[in-house]
């Protein structure tokens, strides 16, 4: 059992299973969204995530068809994104979550796309687009 909340507060989440594929991407809209080098995604089993607290205070955003992206209205963090094509499973960026996790980040994605003042010094596999096993 994973825990997590919001900047503020106000909105907090479990996750109940296995966090998967879970990735550093550098693509512009990561970076454009986290207002940082990249964020780090995983997905969830839709059915192991439950926001427990503010359901009422997120608001979404959709910057693809079918693609929605759900964040506190109070702080903006991000919490979860969904896609109408895989509704099995939800995005999270890593960073909502307070507790510890067991599964490790496979790679470094879309590293072509990263910012041009970020040094990329890692161990880890890099692809110019998703990792090959998606």
């Amino acid at each position: 059992m994973y825990t997590g909340s919001c900047l503020c507060g106000e909105v907090s989440v479990e996750v109940s299973g296995s966090i998967t594929s879970i990735i550093h991407c550098h693509c512009s809209l990561c970076r454009k969204n986290s207002g940082t080098a990249f964020a780090t995604n995983g997905f969830v089993n839709t059915d192991d995530f439950t926001i427990t607290k503010g359901q009422a205070l997120l608001s979404e955003f959709s910057f693809k068809p079918g693609r929605t992206r759900y964040f506190c209205k109070c702080c903006g963090s991000p919490v979860y994104s969904s896609n109408n094509d895989d509704k099995s499973r939800i995005r999270i960026r890593l960073g909502i979550l307070d507790s510890d996790i067991t599964e490790q980040v496979l790679s470094h994605n879309f590293v072509t796309s990263k910012a041009n003042w970020e040094q990329l010094e890692t161990s880890l596999p890099c692809y110019e687009k998703h990792e090959p096993s998606r």
